[in-house]
């Protein structure tokens, strides 16, 4: 059996698994491991979880150490470094008239990369940027362009339901969300009730979508011609979760059909 664990590091939107090996973890646990030939400091988003040796791929790395004191020491310094290198990207890009609106900036953990996410709504050509960039700080400098979806995933925040963002706390990816989702779950257009902090359509109409597309098959139409016992009329209405329809005899008397 082999312990892996769902690791979140900072310039990684999904989350990364590792092989927990002997170490007791919880959610919250500061960790070093490595990603992509740098050495990143990262929190247990994923409480460890046991799988069959034959299930765990021989790609999965393991996590070299528990973070130390020494460890968030220099996570600390980092982050206190990368918040004055975004504050000159963003003085650099105006000096430079690149229309490009910077969301933050992170060092890995061992200083050698330096990654600056940011909006914009065109292709930016930034070399300029990143060879200013890269003579000052002295490393690697990356820039990421994200979409507004992304920007809501790292900057975080409360949804129409009162929670945290689904993107911050547990989606691995953005899955197509699409307007029919809101008519299928009978929602009112409006931006204001169907839209998200990011300003698009919100992910978790996703998650009933096909429920209540299996719903509807068993209602008829609005607007068709049905039999009642008490003679034929037209659907008004269907009460999906209530599982019943509203009728409209053609003395106008109102009959509630259960599906």
């Amino acid at each position: 059996m082999q312990k892996i664990v769902g690791i979140k590091l900072p310039n990684h939107p999904k989350i990364q698994f590792y092989k927990a090996l002997d170490f007791s973890l919880k959610k919250g646990d500061a960790v070093i491991v490595e990603i992509d030939g740098t050495i990143e400091y990262g929190f247990v988003k994923v409480a460890p979880i046991e799988y069959e040796d034959n299930e765990v791929s021989s790609t999965v790395k393991e996590i070299i150490r528990l973070a130390t004191q020494k460890d968030q020491d220099q996570k600390k310094k980092n982050d206190k470094e990368s918040l004055a290198a975004l504050k000159d990207a963003k003085q650099m890009a105006t000096e430079l008239k690149l229309s490009m609106q910077f969301i933050d900036a992170n060092y890995t953990f061992d200083r050698n990369q330096l990654f600056f996410t940011y909006l914009a709504e065109q292709r930016v050509d930034f070399r300029q940027l990143a060879k200013r960039l890269a003579s000052k700080y002295k490393t690697r400098i990356e820039l990421r362009q994200i979409g507004v979806r992304d920007k809501a995933m790292k900057v975080g925040g409360l949804g129409p339901c009162g929670l945290v963002l689904c993107c911050n706390q547990f989606l691995k990816d953005f899955a197509p969300v699409s307007i029919n989702m809101a008519k299928n779950q009978d929602l009112a257009l409006n931006p204001t009730k169907i839209n998200g902090l990011c300003g698009r359509l919100l992910c978790c109409l996703n998650y009933e979508d096909e429920l209540y597309r299996d719903l509807k098959k068993k209602f008829p139409e609005i607007n068709s011609t049905v039999e009642t016992k008490e003679g034929k009329g037209k659907v008004i209405a269907i009460h999906l979760l209530k599982g019943t329809y509203e009728v409209q005899l053609n003395n106008n008397d109102i009959v509630v059909m259960n599906v």
